[in-house]
């Protein structure tokens, strides 16, 4: 998983009322800060993922050169990592309380202009609930953020995004042994269900008519779909939900009186916004709907079949450099 620190940010107040006991957000960095406190590049995990999904973006003569950033990678509440419902000690499975991408944003600023002593971020960035992080916190920090990019991910979640999520969330809740979410053993047949469920909207039409799956080894698309089922079987019922529901709930909005647009116009932060034309919930429409409301913001369309997918870090070669000329942009700037 790559070597990870964490940050204790004590006990959190959650936007609910409840509170978050001793709270531990896992994070990794690679490089220095500089003597201006200013060379910051700051990267969020996505849903299932972890801080080490984007490792091997970052090295020398990349992009993300350690040499010349100091890069800070976070995982968000409920990932497994930080804290989570099957990391908790004090707050396990389903007494683990709701939390939110603002509840996130607390901790992250604790760590990162706190503890971790930023002054100026160059940098915010993030694929899919990972550029829903970055949002928010250009959005809080208007003045400490210079750039953002965001790659499928958008600032709020849409209706139709939420129609997914309430798909892939019935489909695991259905298993009987989910109890609740007080199982004694993993409910394999929910997760198998969850997973096999979104591998349908992960991708795009034009993948699984032209049977792209073979671009990823699968000889089949029986075989694609056992996959999605078995990744899911190896990961926390409860944390999965828990991260879903943070998600769902996933507005700028909050923080600006309920109004995403006046949010997003705070924004001072020159940002790229990349969605890509065949993502099925964080659709192109809705980042030119986000897009309209920045003071500097590039749509920058990414055109590929993988859907919401194409936006995974170093996954396929095309999207992958498309999604570093953006980085090379904002980074250059």
């Amino acid at each position: 998983m790559g070597l990870c620190a964490f940050y204790a940010a004590g006990d959190l107040a959650l936007a609910s009322g409840k509170t978050l006991l001793n709270t531990q957000i896992g994070y990794q960095t690679f490089g220095q800060l500089n003597d201006a406190r200013d060379n910051a590049v700051v990267i969020f995990s996505y849903y299932s993922g972890t801080h080490a999904s984007y490792v091997s973006l970052i090295g020398e003569g990349k992009t993300l050169d350690p040499s010349r950033w100091f890069i800070v990678l976070i995982n968000k509440l409920g990932n497994g990592v930080s804290s989570s419902p099957s990391t908790s000690s004090v707050q396990a499975g389903p007494a683990f309380p709701t939390v939110t991408l603002v509840d996130n944003l607390q901790a992250q600023e604790k760590l990162l202009f706190g503890y971790l002593g930023i002054r100026r971020i160059a940098l915010v960035y993030g694929w899919s609930m990972g550029a829903m992080q970055a949002w928010h916190l250009a959005v809080a920090r208007p003045e400490q953020v210079k750039t953002l990019l965001a790659v499928c991910g958008s600032a709020r979640c849409w209706p139709n995004n939420q129609v997914f999520l309430e798909g892939v969330r019935a489909a695991l809740r259905c298993d009987a042994q989910f109890a609740d979410g007080y199982y004694q053993q993993p409910p394999l047949r929910g997760l198998a269900a969850f997973g096999r469920v979104y591998a349908g909207w992960a991708y795009s039409a034009a993948f699984f008519r032209e049977a792209r799956w073979q671009d990823l080894g699968f000889e089949s698309l029986e075989d694609l779909l056992v996959d999605w089922e078995q990744d899911h079987q190896a990961l926390d019922a409860n944390d999965l939900l828990c991260a879903l529901d943070c998600w769902y709930h996933a507005d700028v909005g909050q923080l600006a009186q309920g109004d995403w647009r006046a949010a997003l116009n705070r924004i001072h932060a020159r940002c790229i916004v990349m969605p890509c034309a065949s993502d099925r919930y964080f659709t192109l429409e809705e980042a030119r709907l986000e897009v309209a409301m920045l003071k500097k913001g590039e749509l920058r369309v990414i055109d590929s079949p993988y859907g919401h997918c194409a936006g995974a870090p170093a996954r396929f070669v095309s999207e992958s450099a498309q999604i570093d000329s953006a980085l090379k942009a904002l980074l250059n700037d």
